[in-house]
This record gives C-alpha cells, sequence and structure tokens, in this order.
C-alpha cells in the first residue's frame, strides 16, 4: 500500500472519457517510451507514426491493453486517422515498409477527434479530465488547475494531491468560496459521446456535485 503524501501546489495560471490491466507483468520503465501519433493500418497491419515524423512503426500488444480491437471499433465508426497515445518498448521488425516495431504495455488514449498532435499544452501537463452532461474539461499542471464550462469563466486554482491504494489519487481545492474535488482511478474509461478511450476514470465534486468523466495523463506526469 503507498502512504498518503498530500503535496501543495502554488497558484499560477496555465496558459495556452483507460487501461485494461494486464494479466502479465509490465516490462521494465527503463526499456519502454511514450510516444503520441497516429494510427494506420496497411495490409492488415496496424502501423503508428509518430507526432511530426515520418518514421511509421508495426505495433503489437504485448501488454493486452487492448489497443487493436478498440483501433478496430474506432475506424467501423468511418475514415479518418485515429490518434493513440502509448508506452511501448521499440525494437526490430520484419514487417516491410516499417522502421521498426512498437511492441504496446500502456495505452493512455486513442480517440478520433479532440486534442492530438496538435495540443500544445500537452507537455506541460500532468492530468486532463473531463466529462458530459454537464459539460467540464479539468487541465492540471504543477502550477495549479482549470476548470473550464461552457458559458462560464475559467476556473484557476491551487490545489492538494493525495495519493492513495491501488493507484488511486484525489486532487482538491477550497479556494474562492468554493471546494474542488476530482476522484481519479486507473481503470479504462469510455466517452459516451466521441467513443475516446482512455486509461483512467474520474469523478469531479464541485460544491459535493458529482459529474463523472474519463481522464489521462499529460506530458508531465509518469506512472
Amino acid at each position: 500500500m503507498r502512504l498518503t503524501r498530500p503535496l501543495l501546489f502554488c497558484l499560477l495560471p496555465l496558459f495556452g472519457a483507460c487501461q485494461m490491466f494486464a494479466e502479465k507483468a509490465p516490462a521494465p520503465v527503463a526499456n519502454q517510451v511514450r510516444l503520441q501519433g497516429l494510427l494506420s493500418v496497411d495490409a492488415g497491419q496496424v502501423m503508428f507514426s509518430p507526432c511530426g515524423e515520418k518514421r511509421r512503426f508495426a505495433l503489437v500488444d504485448g501488454g493486452a491493453t487492448g489497443l487493436l480491437p478498440e483501433a478496430a471499433n474506432l475506424s467501423a465508426e468511418g475514415p479518418g486517422a485515429l490518434f493513440a497515445d502509448l508506452r511501448a518498448v521499440m525494437g526490430a521488425t520484419q514487417v516491410q515498409g516499417a522502421d521498426g516495431q512498437l511492441d504496446v504495455r500502456t495505452l493512455y488514449r486513442l480517440q478520433r477527434e479532440g486534442h492530438g498532435c496538435d495540443d500544445l499544452n500537452f507537455k506541460r501537463l500532468l492530468l486532463r479530465a473531463s466529462g458530459h452532461e454537464p459539460e467540464w474539461s479539468l487541465s492540471v499542471s504543477g502550477k495549479g488547475l482549470i476548470l473550464d464550462r461552457p458559458g462560464q469563466p475559467s476556473l484557476a486554482l491551487p490545489y492538494m494531491e493525495e495519493q492513495l491504494p491501488d493507484g488511486r489519487f484525489n486532487l482538491s481545492s477550497e479556494a474562492n468560496g468554493q471546494r474542488l474535488e476530482l476522484w481519479v482511478a486507473p481503470q479504462r474509461c469510455v466517452d459516451g459521446m466521441s467513443g475516446a478511450v482512455q486509461h483512467l476514470t474520474a469523478e469531479l465534486r464541485l460544491d459535493g456535485q458529482p459529474q463523472r468523466g474519463c481522464a489521462y495523463f499529460g506530458g508531465s506526469r509518469t506512472d
């Protein structure tokens, strides 16, 4: 069990809907690389091109993440590229036209629409969470968090983080006369409107009112 250890972050403005548990142990983190890019299918082989690169990697799912069937489900909804955010072991391949192989161990995010390769804030983010009915989006960095809701001004707040057992954690803030909590758990989550797959479930509680959604780690947070 991990010890509870709260961290307090100062308030500064930020400028600018899960993982399936694998039965086999993952490869050591030192042998893995996190990448974001676009998926395509070539002669039945799923290929991955990192953002801003021309290299193409053949994908295999050694971590039992469900990436391949999830990609097939999203692709069946219509034409267009899929965006994937994953952690994988890079190696050689015999697949023609491929520059190497990526053995996927963690699927952070798979989506057709929304923030992808053009997300300029991704590298500075620790976490992004969002939900529907009502719409809300929460961006978290080391400088604070920002809650966005349609028709309302952005709410920038400091926060505390509390680590909980089983990989769960909680973010909370009581600034500006409001109490905000975000409860996050490592569980596969599917956005009910877009079909996007994310590796975390999230529940936002604003003044005690629960609103469910999905979340994923930003580029500034490691597992």
